[in-house]
């Protein structure tokens, strides 16, 4: 693993590392916020999983969530939302492809030998920062925004135990019934939907719900609200009772002014999860 940048940060450091994933078979990079607490022992985590177009930097630089960490003495992970580099199948498409691994595990050609995105966030990635950092892994909680909301509402879901708490600013909710989502899908799936149902979070909630509470925000004036499909989620969520909040936020947009409004929320919803017991 080599470190790309240190920099102080609300006491803490912002660093930028690079290190070679055997899962995705390249090069992958992240970003990682650690608080002054760090100093003294292991912290616990919160993930955050951005989306569509983004890298590490675009929430690490854009969403304001330092601050509101080092407040709670919290450990910030930004990873990537792709594979990347020059032999890496790639779409012209802003929505496929390179920026775009919507958080699966590829079976079709020429996507699988290198978008095994939920191996990368869920195995090989947690298993550097134990080895390499001063994190607290049995204290983690997991947000994300679109398709990165879309994917920590999955991972959650789908790895009892694992995550305190889940949240998610304007998640793709129905990939399996929306265009953000049958798309990508069927390129990295194939086309038996049968196996695109693990990586949808509205029949996840419906399925089988999350182990602890849930925190959900869209703006009314999302730009993609026909895609994110909210009110799947929602009513899942309520037909199965979830603990939890789902908020639809008067005039928001799909922005990272709209995250950034509600990032505090968000930070400290987690910390009161991590910080219990």
């Amino acid at each position: 693993m080599e470190t790309a940048s240190q920099n102080t940060c609300f006491g803490g450091i912002q660093g930028v590392h690079t290190h070679a994933s055997t899962t995705c078979d390249c090069d992958m990079t992240f970003g990682l916020f650690l608080p002054a607490e760090a100093q003294d022992g292991p912290v616990p985590v919160l993930w955050y999983l951005s989306g569509l177009t983004c890298t590490h930097e675009n929430a690490m630089v854009k969403a304001g969530a330092q601050g509101w960490a080092a407040e709670q003495g919290i450990a910030l992970v930004f990873p990537d939302t792709s594979p990347r580099g020059d032999d890496v199948a790639n779409d012209d498409a802003f929505d496929l492809g390179q920026g775009a691994g919507f958080y699966v595990n590829a079976t079709q050609n020429p996507w699988v030998p290198h978008f095994r995105m939920w191996d990368y966030v869920a195995d090989e990635l947690p298993a550097v920062l134990a080895e390499n950092f001063p994190l607290d892994m049995d204290r983690q909680a997991i947000t994300g925004h679109s398709m990165g909301g879309h994917g920590a509402l999955t991972l959650a879901m789908s790895l009892p135990g694992r995550f305190r708490s889940v949240s998610a600013f304007a998640p793709i909710c129905n990939p399996t019934g929306g265009d953000w989502g049958r798309k990508q899908f069927a390129a990295y799936l194939g086309e038996d939907e049968s196996t695109w149902a693990p990586y949808d979070s509205s029949l996840l909630m419906a399925e089988r719900g999350f182990d602890g509470p849930v925190l959900v925000d869209t703006g009314t004036s999302d730009q993609f609200m026909e895609l994110l499909r909210p009110e799947t989620l929602a009513g899942a969520m309520a037909a199965r009772r979830q603990e939890g909040m789902f908020r639809m936020q008067k005039g928001y947009d799909h922005s990272y002014f709209f995250m950034s409004t509600f990032m505090e929320d968000h930070v400290a919803f987690h910390a009161e999860a991590l910080h219990a017991g």
